[in-house]
């Protein structure tokens, strides 16, 4: 069969990641993809065994004609290693007028046991880059049947939300069972440099309650005592302290600062609004890699030790942990960035 190649609604039709990729949806995976839905019908909305004339006809007369049209209702695609065929998935259920779209992905049975959250982690990835930077897509979710935790941790290690859950929304085996729906908005999360304006709205994060407590010095600052401050490191060649935004907001502040060692130090302080949104792993890691690749420089964290949520933060970025140290006489956590943490860096 003369199969499409490629999407009508795309710009781009490849999306790749290191040695990993999504391409359209191949029709010489088709046989591979139907016994991964039998092997794995417990958790699909799959009513009976597929047989290779039934998958034969989908890709014939469904799927093909997909590629044609410019406001597609699925965009589906092969998720490859190294161009062999590990999973597929895509985006279905696509509202076009409300910029939304259902994730759907199944990986090859084997690597349910052995590698699921990473290849998980690793699409999720990849299918937000269609969804957000090619389609502009707003939200993207996932509904599943309540039968696969570990699905919640490699969708909520992504930063999606659990937005619902539908009790006994769905029959299985006799028995109704929970759907719950992760979803993720795309927020726009980008930097500037600091720069004299910011002094007043970084003295308030700086006065916060909860900075001031997991800062090594605790004591309250003055207007005055942070201002100098400020113009201190906006002068300095050793420190480059960067205002996180979200969608264009001021919502905190990463900094990092040169020792004696050569090594950067990084901290970072989130306004109170949004802290509890799972967005300070994400600065951490993009400015991570950005700084990183400007400057080939080693980065550390001390964190306290009853800082749990930098804690877990900075490890969900890709720092590891790489002993204990006495900070100012308090003991701190210490963490280097991985540079090569596998295929998640941004």
């Amino acid at each position: 069969m003369n199969f499409p190649e490629k999407y009508k609604a795309l710009t781009n039709n490849t999306f790749s990641d290191g040695e990993y990729s999504i391409v359209p949806i191949r029709y010489q995976d088709r046989f591979k993809i139907m016994q991964w839905r039998n092997e794995q019908i417990y958790h699909l909305r799959q009513a009976k065994p597929l047989t290779k004339v039934d998958q034969e006809n989908y890709f014939t007369n469904v799927v093909a004609k997909l590629f044609e049209k410019k406001q597609p209702g699925q965009i589906l695609f092969s998720y490859l290693k190294n161009d062999e065929c590990i999973g597929y998935g895509g985006l279905v259920h696509i509202n076009w007028v409300d910029k939304n779209a259902e994730i759907s992905f199944i990986m090859h049975t084997e690597l349910e046991d052995l590698e699921f959250e990473k290849h998980w982690e690793i699409y999720l990835e990849l299918i937000e880059d269609v969804a957000y930077n090619e389609l502009k897509l707003h939200k993207v979710y996932t509904y599943a049947f309540n039968l696969r935790p570990r699905l919640y941790k490699a969708l909520e290690n992504k930063a999606f939300i659990k937005e619902a859950v539908l009790k006994e929304h769905a029959l299985f085996e006799d028995k109704f069972v929970d759907v719950i729906i992760h979803s993720k908005i795309n927020r726009v999360l980008g930097f500037r440099k600091l720069n004299n304006s910011d002094k007043e709205i970084t003295f308030n994060w700086a006065n916060d309650k909860l900075t001031r407590k997991n800062s090594f010095s605790s004591e309250l600052i003055t207007f005055q005592e942070h201002s100098d401050w400020i113009e201190k490191k906006i002068q300095s060649k050793k420190s480059c302290f960067l205002i996180c935004l979200l969608d264009n907001i001021e919502v905190g502040l990463v900094r990092f600062d040169l020792n004696d060692e050569d090594i950067y130090i990084i901290g970072i302080t989130i306004d109170e609004k949004y802290r509890g949104k799972s967005l300070a792993w994400q600065f951490i890691k993009k400015a991570c890699h950005k700084f990183y690749q400007e400057k080939n420089k080693d980065i550390i964290a001390y964190i306290k030790y009853n800082n749990l949520a930098s804690k877990k933060a900075f490890e969900k970025a890709g720092f590891q942990l790489e002993g204990n140290e006495d900070i100012k006489g308090i003991k701190s956590y210490k963490y280097k960035y991985e540079k090569y943490f596998g295929v998640y860096n941004c």
